[in-house]
């Protein structure tokens, strides 16, 4: 999908153990009604997730996610939004796609499960494929790298050319370098830096900052709210205006209504005068 300006994308975690909210969404009223206030503020996607990607979380069993994610997918889907479904489980993206779901997200890129990249070539889905490099401890394990950049993109041509091989068909598939995923806090900065060069392999580009911890390792201790990751939505922001300079397909976001205002304001910029 397009509107011509940067997507925002709203975060509906299904879960009782996501680091931003804490579990406030995670009975299925609860998420469905979050999710509608999110469209209302102006969301163009919804996000629903049933598994927490923070580090050191505890994966969810099959059936928790199922039950987690399905009936949300299906209230909000049958309302006419676009529903994008954040697993790393196949199972999960078949079923969330019958239930409606538009875009599977795996922040595994097809890893974590080797039926993914087949399951969801068969379904009528876009597919977000993110650079990952395993299961989370902590947020910078695995996060040697000489240069990130350099080295974070050759890792995501590696998946995507899975993917294509896999049958995925190339206009499906959205890219993710995965901040915050097994990347220090100045790794992160400096993959934000160089987004053009994601964007330069002609893929749709996905960029999710919201609230996380580098933002809060910026802003330092004594910034009011502290540790509180409701703390870091103005510096979200900053972000959000980054990409939307740049064109970047969709940025992921907790707290939607500023980021929409803002992907608005520089799309009216760019627009050519009368």
């Amino acid at each position: 999908m397009s509107a011509g300006r940067t997507l925002v994308m709203g975060v509906v975690n299904v879960t009782p153990d996501s680091f931003s909210d804490g579990g406030r969404w995670s009975t299925t009223e609860a998420a469905v009604a979050h999710g509608r206030q999110l469209l209302a503020d102006g969301a163009d996607i919804l996000d629903v997730g049933g598994e927490s990607t923070r580090p050191g979380a505890t994966r969810a069993s099959l059936s928790e996610e199922l039950d987690r994610v399905l009936p949300v997918v299906e209230a909000l889907a049958a309302e006419g939004a676009t529903i994008r479904v954040d697993t790393r489980r196949a199972q999960v993206a078949r079923r969330a796609a019958l239930a409606g779901a538009r875009i599977i997200n795996d922040v595994s890129g097809g890893l974590a499960d080797d039926d993914m990249i087949g399951t969801v070539a068969g379904l009528d889905v876009d597919y977000i494929c993110m650079h990952w490099r395993g299961f989370l401890g902590t947020g910078d394990t695995n996060a040697g790298y000489g240069d990130v950049a350099t080295e974070v993109l050759a890792e995501l041509v590696e998946r995507l050319d899975a993917c294509r091989a896999g049958g995925i068909a190339a206009e499906r598939l959205v890219t993710d370098v995965g901040l915050g995923f097994s990347k220090t806090h100045e790794q992160n900065w400096e993959l934000l830096r160089h987004l053009d060069r994601v964007q330069a392999l002609g893929h749709r580009q996905l960029v999710g900052v919201s609230r996380k911890r580098f933002l809060g390792d910026l802003l330092g201790p004594d910034h009011p709210g502290g540790a509180d990751p409701l703390a870091r939505d103005a510096a979200t922001q900053a972000v959000t205006a980054l990409c939307a300079q740049q064109g970047i397909w969709a940025v992921r976001t907790h707290e939607v209504r500023a980021n929409a205002d803002i992907c608005r304001v520089f799309s009216r910029l760019g627009d050519a005068p009368a």
